[in-house]
């Protein structure tokens, strides 16, 4: 029996052909129909280190393959919702390795350092946290551009949402990330693939429940210190912060119930 070519066979056709029989022959040829995609991971995050493209994109390989090899046709899940989290992981992995290699464009850095003057300033005039709208118009830039100044600067290991979570004041060693949908489970989003889909996410939350996770995690704002700005116990603080948490693992998993 001839063995499949990608011009004869769908992709979901030869990753079923692997699951029931893997061999070196369909693995390599579906690393070569996945090439773009692997690609597409590459050119998103080589914007943001200072890596070359092709060291990149050998090590995003590496993850293609982990994920072809645990793939299972059965689940009904699209494969490249399924690798992207693979590819993205691996190369982010080396990146944490190397450590050190993100870029922010000098604008952003001055940006928020501006703005942490500027919420201090309006949270006095104003008896409560600044909205984003109320800091941009301070800053001089439009709302995209601060809320892009945010993600950027939230955490520079590429990793936005990497902030550790704390329970009772103490440190978990949890990040924020590991609370969102079970990797184990191969259902885990990445949440800088796409960081519109993070700032959408996050404006479906309630405004308080919004702010607060924003000023915690994104903007390093201590717990206590959000407590008293905005008039409320650290209690409920961290009420908040556990259900923004719980909400948004539901907004960000939406899309990979979506066949592709």
């Amino acid at each position: 029996m001839p063995a499949l070519t990608s011009s004869q066979t769908k992709p979901i056709e030869l990753l079923v052909a692997y699951h029931q029989n893997p061999s070196i022959a369909l693995r390599n040829q579906l690393v070569r129909m996945n090439v773009g995609l692997v690609r597409k991971v590459v050119h998103r995050l080589s914007q943001q280190c200072t890596e070359s493209f092709e060291d990149l994109e050998q090590v995003g390989y590496l993850g293609l393959i982990n994920a072809i090899e645990r793939f299972d046709p059965k689940q009904g899940n699209a494969f490249s919702s399924f690798a992207v989290p693979y590819i993205r992981g691996e190369i982010l992995h080396y990146l944490r390795d190397r450590s050190g290699t993100v870029k922010i464009p000098r604008r952003w850095q001055d940006l928020q350092r501006a703005a942490k003057r500027v919420r201090d300033t309006l949270t006095q005039e104003l008896g409560r946290l600044p909205k984003d709208d109320e800091i941009a118009l301070e800053l001089g830039v439009t709302i995209a551009e601060w809320q892009q100044v945010k993600l950027a600067n939230s955490n520079r290991s590429l990793l936005s949402l990497d902030a550790a979570v704390s329970s009772g004041g103490e440190e978990t060693g949890t990040t924020l990330g590991d609370l969102l949908p079970n990797p184990q489970a191969q259902k885990l989003m990445s949440w800088e693939e796409d960081r519109a889909q993070l700032q959408q996410a996050l404006n479906q939350l309630e405004e308080k429940t919004r702010t607060i996770v924003e000023q915690v995690y994104l903007n390093d704002v201590p717990r206590k210190q959000v407590a008293e700005q905005m008039g409320i116990s650290s209690m409920t603080v961290a009420r908040r912060l556990q259900r923004g948490v719980e909400q948004l693992t539901v907004f960000l998993n939406q899309p990979i119930t979506s066949k592709g």
